[in-house]
């Protein structure tokens, strides 16, 4: 049985739609990534679907019911939207403490979640001179004193820097291994490629893909991968044969042709390459091929 349901949801503000009849369903254990640039309506999916905003027409359904209808609802569903809330002058303990109190969970919870995020040490510290970092781990240690079934992360990677992402990637993959659904949403598509098993692609508040990551690379194929001074002439010549190239400066990122085309077609008109390799498409790559040629990072 699904644990997250969506159907139809659609959501418009005046005159601009926002999220568009995008429907999905996810089970237990899983990390799914929620990708596409940013304004493709990610944050807006996961605002209606723990009911933040009141859809415009379409269901969100979490362990088979609307998220206002359920007992206990921070017991069921941890929600990341924000991780600028606390008061600056509280200490990340206190901070959750209140929440805790207000929840009538219990203090010892509190000790736990920070363990968990990491940030036992500087628990005692007031917010205010918390890293962009460390504020988003006590979001999490937030959103986890309830235990919940389900975690619903916009962007939690906002603020974290290399080793951050890499404990990112474990701690998402703890709380899968415990049975929990995971929707993590992100812009920079490297930030969760090493993370989820499933992905859903959102683009211009549609959804176009939803499937296992290797599933959706196969679709892709190969890239081939070329950089040139005549990389603007190159380009043209790939078009005329009917190639897809993303290009950036000096360098093209080719799918429907083959490594060796490409390098006969740079032969046969006079076209100097710098570099010239085939490999599988990165998940960047994947959505480029879905999604066309939009940008993905901002």
């Amino acid at each position: 049985m699904p644990v997250i349901e969506v159907e139809h949801l659609t959501k418009h503000f005046g005159k601009v739609v926002a999220v568009d009849d995008v429907s999905f369903a996810l089970g237990p254990g899983t990390i799914t990534g929620f990708l596409g640039p940013n304004g493709a309506g990610k944050t807006t999916t996961l605002r209606m679907i723990v009911d933040l905003v009141r859809p415009t027409r379409g269901t969100a359904r979490v362990l088979s019911a609307a998220y206002r209808d359920l007992a206990r609802p921070w017991t069921r569903v941890g929600a990341l939207l924000d991780a600028s809330g606390f008061h600056p002058g509280r200490t990340g303990r206190n901070a959750l403490r209140v929440v805790a109190r207000a929840s009538g969970i219990p203090e010892a919870r509190v000790e736990e979640c920070l363990a968990m995020v990491e940030l036992g040490e500087a628990a005692r510290r007031a917010v205010k001179g918390y890293s962009s970092g460390m504020r988003q781990r006590l979001a999490l240690a937030c959103v986890l004193l309830g235990d919940p079934q389900v975690l619903l992360l916009d962007e939690p990677a906002n603020g974290l820097d290399p080793e951050g992402m890499r404990w990112l990637r474990t701690f998402l993959r703890a709380r899968a291994a415990e049975g929990k659904t995971v929707l993590v949403s992100s812009h920079v598509l490297a930030e969760v490629e090493q993370t989820v098993d499933d992905v859903l692609i959102i683009s211009e508040g549609r959804l176009l893909a939803q499937a296992p990551i290797a599933e959706l690379a196969g679709r892709a194929g190969q890239v081939v991968r070329v950089r040139s001074p005549q990389a603007e002439l190159l380009e043209r010549l790939l078009h005329a044969r009917g190639a897809a190239v993303n290009r950036l400066d000096q360098a093209l990122a080719i799918r429907g042709a083959s490594g060796a085309d490409v390098g006969q077609l740079a032969l046969d008109n006079g076209v100097v390459l710098h570099e010239l390799l085939t490999e599988q498409p990165s998940l960047e790559d994947v959505f480029l091929a879905i999604a066309g040629t939009r940008r993905v990072t901002p």
